[in-house]
């Protein structure tokens, strides 16, 4: 059984300037950012991941790179990401990091958000 680690993610607001920490939702070890802008994908995930109420939705694409969207914002977060097994760790063009874990075939929990697979 894994145990479950979570980790607060904040944004700082200092004057116009921005700052990202990361989110951990998992024990599972960070891995450095890959290279690599892109990594070819082959596991299941690849697709679209939705919010119940739609508002947010992560594209997986099969080249390791993701796009989410935030209510009208299509592409509020973009970057690259690895799965290994279960767990799936985000490194935003940003700087941000973030990671999730597959729960059955359906389920992505990341951030604190519970992600399904759109059909």
């Amino acid at each position: 059984m894994r145990r479950i680690v979570v980790t607060v993610f904040v944004l700082v607001l200092h004057s116009t300037q921005v700052t990202a920490q990361m989110f951990v939702t998992t024990d599972f070890p960070r891995s450095p950012c890959p290279e690599a802008s892109t990594e070819a994908q082959s596991h299941s995930y690849v697709g679209m991941w939705v919010t119940q109420d739609g508002h947010i939705r992560h594209e997986l694409l099969g080249n390791g790179r993701y796009v989410e969207a935030r209510g009208q914002r299509e592409a509020a977060f973009e970057g690259r990401y690895r799965v290994t097994g279960k767990i799936i760790q985000y490194w935003d063009d940003t700087g941000f990091y973030a990671d999730g874990q597959f729960r059955e075939d359906a389920i992505l929990d990341h951030a604190g958000f519970v992600l399904l697979r759109e059909e």
